[in-house]
């Protein structure tokens, strides 16, 4: 069954080609990203990128690309493919493609007069090692393969340039070389199955060209170092492995490695297994930890992002046991009361007042989802250490006499509207932040849930005369009778009512402060002002901030992201606040959310979700292609569908 299509007649048509790309994980970090006629676009495309702790602990482009060039009669025909300057595409390999294909790996079938080559790419599982099957289909004379890595040896987020300082010193190893352009990197093994000549030839490629990083207002040229190139002789019906990795492996067991690491995948022949394949690409097993990165192809491991697709990430692959490995993980970052922002040791953290509270919310999830586990007995000490912790916090936030959080310093990553624009946040939300406040009043309600199991009475006590002041105070501060919605942020000189979607979670969360008439007068205000068939709008279009396009420089893309771009991760929260006061009214519009994303993962970052859409229809897929907040969510949201069906 043929789950993801490609119109064959148009994969030689840039405009439909380019602007689909593929990526492949390893689940340590490693990956693997593309166009689907393997034409870079982003300085994150690349053949082998690996997480190098021992640098600067991100990820590092080794080898960029490989140029495949088939030989007959001595007449070369390069298969390859890199833009230049003036939309100038060199070689152009795409003309020889006749088919794609991605069940259950990406396969390529180029046909250049008689002969008839296929090439499958799949990434090993755990280990930084990208194999690439090429078999001989079809011959009508002796036939060459000529192969010229590209190599890049830098972090995704930097570009190489031509330089002295490289290394263009190889060694030999069975098979084949490794390389290693600079200090402090490993070395790069690149192997094949069978015998091979390399004949070296050091050169740098200037000028390469990546078009979406041009599109995004970014620097996006480049040099790419190429040390020579391999030769080998192919025979009708012969396949050979080509080997990128950073360990000298034994190539007489490529063959069998390459199957049996094809056995393990998952055909990704309907939506469930589409989705199902891109969860496990998301979750990052570090040592004895596993964390859930926030999407690819340049995102972060993010603590909220995780927190808040992790729920729907295990759903799918009912497994309670990686919940809470992934809780543990978490739990292990954890200083005091606070959890920070980004799960990397060399760079800067910053504490945002949410992130602790989404973290009692995957309790509610896992609770919910996994009844059997015993989630207070496990978790509750650290639910303690989070409430007393806020209660005493004075630095970073405040809870007022009110009862309620008051987050006086403007950070970016305040909140999941965490744009930034030259270490400033793009939006100035401070003081009472209203899903801020909600996710509180929720946090105090669930450890009220337990008292059963609390012997703290004075502790219970002081819970409790807490949650009946902030029944009063949370509508006080945020309400307003008049409009029917809430703020989204109230300071000491401004009450924000811009309409955005944040007020949504004092109405989703297991435990609300507001009232079913108030529930359903915030929901009547998004549907008008905020719902799409794509996910919920950042902001109102009558908003004079409004922007309906999410594009342009960095700054201006990061202002449309949090302005009105669609979220499809916030639908699932609009769902859950529905379900409290109509269940039959949301049910239809959820199923038609679901089967737009059936057709979703046929584009873009195939098999996935992207980050964000446009605010204005046509609501084209923008940001990240590989987004886990809207992959957990949505996956979420059809379990939530099949409970009520």
């Amino acid at each position: 069954m043929t789950f993801l299509k490609f119109d064959k007649s148009k994969l030689i048509n840039l405009e439909y080609s380019l602007k689909r790309e593929i990526i492949r994980t390893n689940r340590t970090g490693s990956y693997a990203c593309s166009t689907i006629i393997d034409c870079n676009t982003r300085k994150y495309h690349g053949l082998l990128i690996c997480p190098l702790s021992e640098l600067d602990g991100g990820r590092h482009v080794l080898l960029s690309s490989l140029h495949e060039t088939v030989i007959q009669h001595e007449k070369e025909f390069n298969l390859g493919m890199h833009k230049y300057a003036g939309d100038h595409f060199e070689p152009k390999g795409h003309k020889y493609i006749t088919d794609f294909s991605t069940n259950p790996i990406p396969k390529l079938i180029y046909q250049v007069g008689g002969v008839i080559l296929s090439k499958e790419k799949l990434l090993v599982e755990n280990e930084s090692q990208i194999l690439i099957k090429y078999t001989l289909e079809e011959a009508t004379s002796d036939t060459m393969l000529r192969f010229r890595p590209f190599l890049a040896f830098r972090n995704i987020h930097a570009l190489s340039k031509a330089n002295m300082d490289v290394n263009t010193k190889f060694q030999e190893v069975k098979n084949g070389i490794a390389s290693r352009l600079y200090n402090g990197y490993p070395d790069l093994c690149m192997q094949f199955s069978k015998n091979v000549e390399f004949i070296p030839a050091p050169d740098w490629y200037y000028n390469i060209e990546y078009l979406e990083d041009q599109k995004r207002g970014y620097e996006y040229k480049e040099d790419l170092y190429v040390p020579g190139y391999f030769e080998l002789p192919i025979k009708k019906g012969e396949s050979i492995i080509f080997s990128a990795g950073i360990s000298e492996v034994n190539p007489s067991g490529l063959k069998q490695k390459y199957d049996k690491e094809l056995s393990k995948r998952i055909p990704r022949n309907d939506f469930d297994n589409c989705l199902l394949n891109t969860v496990m690409q998301f979750f990052i097993h570090d040592k004895e930890n596993v964390f859930v990165i926030a999407g690819y192809p340049w995102l972060p491991i993010r603590t909220r992002d995780m927190l808040i697709s992790l729920p729907g990430l295990t759903i799918s692959l009912n497994d309670s046991q990686l919940f809470k490995t992934v809780l543990n993980s978490v739990i292990s970052k954890m200083e005091g009361h606070l959890l920070p922002d980004l799960i990397n040791e060399k760079l800067p953290k910053r504490y945002p007042a949410d992130i602790p509270l989404w973290f009692i919310w995957s309790l509610q999830q896992m609770e919910l989802n996994f009844p059997k586990e015993k989630v207070w007995k496990i978790y509750g000490k650290n639910v303690k250490t989070i409430i007393d912790g806020y209660f005493n916090e004075q630095n970073l936030f405040q809870i007022k006499e009110n009862g309620l959080i008051y987050v006086d310093r403007l950070v970016p990553n305040n909140s999941w509207m965490n744009g930034e624009s030259n270490f400033q946040p793009i939006l100035n939300r401070r003081g009472y932040k209203v899903e801020t406040n909600a996710l509180w009043y929720n946090t105090i309600a669930y450890a009220l849930s337990h008292s059963s199991e609390i012997n703290d009475k004075n502790w219970i006590k002081e819970l409790e005369e807490l949650l009946r002041k902030m029944n009063v105070t949370f509508s006080e501060v945020f309400w307003d009778e008049q409009s029917g919605y809430l703020a989204d942020y109230v300071s000491d000189n401004e009450i924000n009512r811009q309409i955005r979607p944040n007020q949504i979670f004092a109405a989703s969360l297991p435990f609300s402060p507001l009232s079913k008439v108030q529930i359903k007068s915030v929901l009547d205000v998004i549907k008008l002002q905020l719902l799409t068939p794509y996910g919920i709008r950042s902001l109102s279009p009558e908003d004079p901030d409004y922007a309906a396009k999410y594009k342009g420089n960095h700054e201006e893309r990061e202002k449309a992201a949090f302005n009105g771009s669609v979220w499809p991760w916030l639908f699932t929260h609009y769902y859950d606040a529905s379900i409290k006061v109509n269940p039959k009214s949301i049910i239809a519009t959820a199923q038609r959310m679901i089967q737009i994303f059936e057709s979703e993962v046929q584009f873009d970052g195939i098999c996935s979700i992207s980050e964000l859409y446009h605010a204005d229809p046509p609501q084209k897929a923008k940001g990240a292609i590989s987004f886990a907040m809207n992959t957990g969510e949505l996956i979420r949201l059809k379990s939530l569908l099949e409970k009520e069906i």
